[in-house]
């Protein structure tokens, strides 16, 4: 990978709120700043959280923020063979095996660490009798995942002792995002993401991938999150306010001081297209708090 190529990829279960227009803001500002490419990916691949109308909202803001993709959108959904190619290779170099338990008999006997329970490892020399295959775990040897952040601080995981065996393919069938994203960015040729904090405690298990599977591991950058007065990350589930057409122009003056970014004086009599050209050629990654949770501004956050 000689030339920059980032992304930003939405899950469609809501409309674009301030945290995601933070996540996009930084992955574009940092794709143009090198002069790269921005795709666009819609990880629609979880049908059950999904919201009709969110991808056709998601894109329409984007659109009217002036934030302007190269090539086809991606759609995950329409992805389904890459995935299992790549389970198959998983297969044929015996890092897979069928899981028999639920998630509440894992919860009720599991350790459970920073990154959730660890799965005990029960179904991984076989089904015990009398068990079924719901899900297909991935095989986890003894290995220190680690993760240099452009931004954040070096990060370690025991693999085996802080995650266990996690799953591929879930009991409902559908795939995970682990090796969804894993194979998309390699197939996509991604060079660099750049996407929020929340995601950081899951990239060893999506570099362990890319090393079973052979494939390139981008340069990582985890943003601060933007979290309500209770600490919660902003989503559709703790009532975040979309980003409407209404409040684009003030959406990108916040999201760029959310990223701590210099700004053009006077800002507000810059246009959205002369916010944006002045981000581009003023972006510094060194300026953007090193840390996995921000305030969300006031305004984006829906009242108790």
């Amino acid at each position: 990978m000689t030339r920059y190529r980032g992304r930003f990829a939405p899950s469609p279960t809501g409309p674009l709120h301030f945290g995601s227009l933070v996540a996009a803001a930084g992955s574009y500002l940092d794709a143009r700043h090198q002069q790269g490419e921005w795709l666009l990916r819609i990880e629609d691949l979880d049908p059950p959280r999904e919201i009709a109308g969110a991808t056709d909202s998601i894109i329409r803001t984007l659109e009217q923020l002036g934030m302007t993709w190269d090539g086809p959108i991606s759609y995950q959904s329409q992805r389904s063979h890459l995935y299992d190619e790549a389970l198959g290779r998983l297969w044929q170099q015996d890092y897979l095996y069928d899981c028999g338990c639920s998630r509440k008999e894992i919860t009720d006997t599991a350790v459970v660490t920073e990154t959730g329970p660890v799965y005990p490892g029960t179904c991984r020399n076989g089904l015990p009798p009398g068990r079924s295959p719901r899900s297909v775990r991935v095989r986890v040897d003894p290995v220190t995942g680690s993760v240099r952040d452009r931004l954040q601080a070096p990060l370690q995981q025991q693999l085996a002792s802080e995650v266990g065996d996690f799953i591929v393919r879930r009991a409902d069938q559908l795939f995970s995002y682990q090796i969804a994203v894993v194979v998309d960015d390699a197939e996509q040729q991604i060079s660099h993401v750049v996407r929020g904090a929340d995601l950081l405690d899951s990239t060893p298990r999506q570099i362990y991938l890319q090393q079973l599977l052979g494939l390139p591991t981008p340069e990582y950058l985890h943003l601060p999150v933007a979290v309500d007065s209770k600490l919660a990350k902003l989503s559709k589930q703790t009532f975040a306010r979309p980003v409407t057409p209404d409040d684009r122009h003030s959406a990108i003056i916040n999201a760029l001081r959310f990223l701590r970014q210099p700004l053009p004086d006077p800002v507000h009599d810059a246009s959205r297209d002369e916010l944006w050209q002045w981000a581009i050629d003023h972006w510094d990654v060194t300026a953007v708090p090193a840390c996995r949770t921000l305030a969300a501004p006031v305004e984006y956050i829906e009242p108790d």
